[in-house]
């Protein structure tokens, strides 16, 4: 498979570790996320750090789906982007700030259905996304006990709500694998895999300033606050990600 040139609106897959990532700007893409959404279309959508690299390898064959659309996120990607292809992708597209960018962009407000965190934070990540950008939670469920007594009956449940977007929050690779694994018999049109986005909305973690955003730094500030958890993530694993991006080149795996 051949890396495709960029297209009329500047979109363009580089392959990075094995995954094809879409370098794009955030207004042409959330375009395409809101016409699939007006057409029915069935959109997966996942964000690329370098944790996502290093935990989804086995998914690289799923990944290539072509309902799928990988964006990167962060700056370890572009440092990546910038050994393997010699320039950084056209712009970070975390979920954090695209998904506030999409409802805001939305001509109505969205019906949302909100998968995975701890018991409790999907209902108050639910009343900041109602009170404070104005759409319409249809649905919660977390990623514990309420999830595990639901089983299979839980795709069911979603699409009852009907859904417009779903957001799943388990973090990598098991978000990807749950997406990939029900998209087919789900019924909702968008489906993001959001990490720690509900944690953010319920205010159960803090994202860091937006002038050490604006510096690419939020990395070294989650790491500040949880360096047991994220050390070897942005120490080890970092040296780890170069490597797999050098073995892989500008290939699909």
């Amino acid at each position: 498979m051949q890396q495709a040139s960029p297209s009329a609106s500047g979109e363009e897959i580089r392959y990075l570790g094995g995954y094809p990532i879409l370098s794009t700007e955030l207004d042409p893409f959330v375009d395409g996320l809101l016409a699939s959404l007006a057409a029915g279309q069935s959109r997966c959508v996942f964000f690329a750090n370098t944790n996502f690299v290093m935990q989804c390898q086995a998914l690289r064959p799923a990944l290539r789906d072509p309902q799928v659309s990988i964006v990167n996120d962060g700056i370890g990607m572009d440092l990546g982007a910038l050994l393997v292809h010699g320039r950084k992708f056209a712009s970070n597209l975390n979920g954090t700030d695209l998904l506030p960018y999409l409802f805001q962009r939305s001509a109505r407000p969205l019906r949302l259905f909100l998968l995975g965190g701890k018991p409790g934070v999907a209902q108050a990540a639910a009343q900041t996304l109602q009170r404070e950008h104005g759409q319409h939670v249809v649905g919660t469920c977390d990623g514990y006990g309420e999830m595990r007594a639901a089983g299979p009956a839980l795709v069911d449940r979603i699409n009852a709500a009907q859904a417009d977007v779903l957001l799943v929050a388990f973090g990598n690779p098991l978000q990807e694998e749950w997406i990939l694994k029900h998209q087919r018999a789900l019924q909702v049109p968008l489906k993001f895999g959001v990490g720690a986005l509900l944690d953010f909305l319920s205010g159960n973690a803090q994202r860091a300033p937006g002038w050490v955003r604006k510096l690419h730094m939020e990395w070294f500030y989650r790491l500040t606050r949880e360096p047991r958890r994220l050390l070897k993530r942005y120490s080890v694993d970092l040296v780890a990600f170069f490597w797999v991006c050098l073995r892989a080149g500008k290939r699909p795996a």
